[in-house]
């Protein structure tokens, strides 16, 4: 017995760890800087991880009902939103896998951003949907406009939209969303995945739901709350949606110490903020000492067009510095730098200088 033909699902490529790398080259972990998974380098929200000790002691025998309850409760009232609008999910791709499983019919088709992340076309091919591509121009910095995805929409039954971005770190502007969703039918929905939310001073799209029934909005704790390992995350969806989220949720799949720091983090602003500022300096750092052209971010990341991506980003896994290359993004020239701290950013800058000196023709 074989599984079904996964044949056209492209697998997720995740960013090489500190330990792996470490074992390959034969390193020591500690002389390590991993920039290459857009984690938080401050770590986790004290608050959280305070949280979590806290859940273990207390133990770990009850299922996630409780805490699932009140972290629904406290994100609908940060919001402004009703508690049956909130998706608790495993990750913001947990939440994908909802709206797949609540919007989907076998052979409908979705429309997904080149570049952009893959498991948007994992989840849909998981439903047995068809795929469908709308292209963000190198040239044109990756802007991402209402008429550029237009061009491209043909009747889909999803719009996947990212903002910022991954891997450029460009974003939709407000306007935009509300000409896109004024624009596309009534039954297609603009799924708008706000993951790098934090970092981007444009307005959340949740803003929009009490006008747009075909709008819902994803948000992760990963990147600026720092709990990329306990994968919790969440949609937000308009209040008609309400039996919808029992149906499709598998049971108690975001976890109990996952919700219980997810809460504690909420609280802990000073840790956000401190994530937030750190990663808007280390962006301009980038962008300004750089030797190799980078496009404007929004996000806890910058995307750099070093010529030959696999090289660099070998090179530089070799000197003590792990990057992203982009070629499984279909960028193969460039490298995505996630933002460090002050001293992990100023050493990668130094490091990928040197490399992209030898590295480039003159």
């Amino acid at each position: 017995m074989q599984p079904r033909d996964l044949s056209a699902t492209s697998p997720y490529v995740p960013g090489r760890g500190i330990e792996e790398v470490a074992r390959d080259l034969g390193l020591d972990p500690t002389d390590l800087i991993k920039l290459s998974s857009n984690e938080n380098p401050h770590g986790s929200s004290p608050k959280a991880v305070e949280a979590v000790h806290q859940q273990a002691d207390d133990g770990l025998h009850v299922y996630p009902k409780a805490s699932h309850t009140d972290l629904t409760e406290k994100l609908a009232a940060k919001w402004g939103v009703a508690d049956e609008q909130i998706w608790v999910s495993p990750g913001a791709d947990g939440a994908i896998d909802y709206l797949s499983r609540a919007m989907l019919e076998p052979g409908q088709s979705v429309l997904v951003p080149d570049p952009g992340f893959s498991y948007y076309r994992m989840s849909t091919r998981h439903h047995h949907g068809e795929i469908n591509e709308y292209e963000l121009s190198k040239a044109d910095g990756f802007e991402q406009t209402a008429d550029l995805v237009l061009d491209s929409y043909d009747g889909e039954r999803i719009i996947h939209i990212t903002s910022p971005h991954n891997p450029t770190g460009s974003e939709w502007t407000r306007e935009e969303i509300r000409t896109l969703l004024d624009e596309v039918d009534d039954e297609t929905l603009v799924v708008v995945d706000e993951a790098y939310g934090e970092y981007s001073e444009e307005p959340s799209s949740i803003d929009l739901l009490s006008e747009f029934d075909n709008l819902a909005v994803l948000r992760t704790f990963s990147k600026a709350y720092g709990l990329a390992g306990l994968r919790i995350g969440y949609a937000a969806v308009p209040e008609s949606w309400a039996d919808a989220y029992a149906r499709v949720n598998t049971p108690f799949a975001a976890n109990e110490v996952a919700c219980r720091a997810a809460l504690a983090a909420l609280d802990d602003d000073d840790h956000v903020e401190q994530s937030v500022d750190s990663a808007q300096w280390a962006r301009e750092y980038m962008q300004e000492n750089l030797d190799a052209p980078t496009f404007d971010s929004a996000a806890n990341f910058v995307l750099a067009d070093v010529g030959d991506a696999s090289r660099v980003a070998e090179a530089s896994q070799r000197a003590g510095v792990i990057i992203r290359d982009c070629s499984s993004f279909g960028l193969p020239g460039c490298v995505r730098i996630s933002c460090g701290t002050r001293e992990q950013t100023k050493t990668a800058v130094e490091t990928l200088n040197e490399i992209v000196a030898e590295v480039t023709p003159t």
